[in-house]
């Protein structure tokens, strides 16, 4: 109860929203209008719990115009398989939603209009949050699904390209079927505005990665996978294959052989600590051994 409490005391509405809402009484749909908020509250609070259960840092949960987002104050380093749980507990949300409606359905306690109303935005949610276009649940899985085998900052660049391309299909697909729907327009517009700040920003993140990799809350990694590099190679160079879920011991080569081995931890302490941004795998070697 308590969890739920402070949760509830981080909900954010947004200005807009209440004059969607005003629109919404004027015009005769105030009960349209609350059923998709409520099917959308639900969706966020299903992220914003299991985010919760993990003992994630939440920020707020967010109440749009157009939809909701449960923004989280944690940077690519928890466990794959828990960020996985929150992305999909949002569209599991839809699934007893559905199943409840029914059974108030036969019981005769929910009229049959209000049931396929209720049902077809649950299902119109649930779809359109599993596209795959970031920052939607389905880019975001899309990227835990990358972070398998890719490093942090390439399988964040694929994802905004991949997400990037199944917008502009599914903009060229709203162009010929219903160029006349604002709603949806409205939408495209706020998820291309998403990708090109996600863009502009992803030096930052990936910094921001690495930065609570370092300092953060230390989690326990799934794998352990070394990173063989030259003497030669820069340090930021080395950093940008580190890869999510993964503990990466350092082996450094000259020449085809083994030269020496560093920790994670060494790279990072010497590039945010020691401030040594353009030195090379062999000055940490002759400074550390």
């Amino acid at each position: 109860m308590t969890r739920m409490i402070t949760l509830l005391r981080l909900i954010s509405i947004h200005p807009l929203l209440w004059i969607v809402i005003a629109l919404s009484i004027a015009t005769a749909h105030f009960l349209e209008v609350s059923m998709l908020l409520g099917i959308i509250f639900i969706h966020e609070m299903g992220h914003a719990a299991a985010a919760s259960f993990f003992s994630w840092r939440i920020k707020k949960i967010s109440l749009l115009p157009f939809g909701g987002v449960a923004e989280m104050d944690e940077h690519g380093n928890r466990p794959l398989k828990e960020e996985t749980i929150v992305v999909l507990a949002g569209p599991l949300q839809h699934v007893w939603m559905v199943g409840l409606a029914y059974l108030l359905f036969t019981l005769q306690l929910l009229p049959e209009d209000l049931f396929h109303l209720f049902l077809n935005y649950n299902l119109m949610i649930f779809v359109f949050n599993l596209f795959p276009v970031w920052p939607l649940d389905g880019g975001k899985l899309v990227f835990l699904l990358l972070s398998l085998k890719d490093s942090f900052p390439r399988a964040h660049q694929l994802t905004l390209l991949i997400s990037l391309c199944c917008l502009s299909l599914f903009s060229v697909l709203i162009l010929f079927t219903a160029p006349m729907h604002l709603n949806v327009w409205v939408v495209i517009f706020f998820l291309f505005f998403s990708l090109y700040h996600e863009w502009k920003q992803r030096r930052y993140i990936f910094m921001r990665f690495l930065l609570e990799r370092y300092y953060g809350k230390k989690a326990t990694p799934d794998i352990l996978k070394p990173i063989q590099a030259n003497e030669g190679d820069l340090v930021i160079h080395v950093l940008e294959k580190f890869q999510r879920g993964c503990k990466h011991p350092i082996i450094v080569e000259a020449d085809g052989r083994e030269t020496g081995k560093l920790d994670e931890n060494e790279l990072l302490h010497a590039y945010f600590s020691e401030k040594r941004l353009t030195d090379k795998i062999s000055d940490l070697l002759f400074s550390y051994y």
